[in-house]
């Protein structure tokens, strides 16, 4: 069994940065696929962001150029470096682990944190 503690969330005003931390346990982390998730209120999860075991990215097209994920297997961790923050970037940040291949989607991800709050005011 994995478990994913998300940390980093906060409040900052648009323009600043942040960066997500996701600590995994449980599990080999070197070998999942790790992503980043949102949820903001009165809308559904989104993808934000993956990285593979061989540390390919995909990203969601609004966050490109700004947001910047990254892995330390040696310290079965996760990263979301954001920048530029945005008020509509402002949701619940979760982090989701999948021991599958290829290219997945949300349901694809066994494994979730508890999320992180982001609250970006303008």
């Amino acid at each position: 069994q994995v478990q994913l503690v998300e940390s980093g969330g906060g409040l900052v005003q648009a323009g600043d940065s942040l960066r997500l931390s996701c600590a995994a346990s449980g599990g080999t982390f070197s070998t999942y696929t790790m992503a980043w998730f949102r949820q903001a209120p009165g809308k559904e999860r989104e993808f934000v962001a993956a990285i593979t075991w061989i540390f390919a990215t995909s990203y969601l097209d609004s966050v490109k150029g700004r947001f910047t994920i990254s892995r330390d297997n040696a310290k079965n961790t996760l990263y979301l470096q954001m920048n530029s923050l945005k008020h509509e970037d402002m949701a619940v940040y979760y982090c989701a682990a999948s021991a599958r291949k290829g290219l997945l989607t949300a349901v694809d991800y066994a494994y979730w944190g508890q999320g992180t709050q982001v609250t970006v005011s303008t």
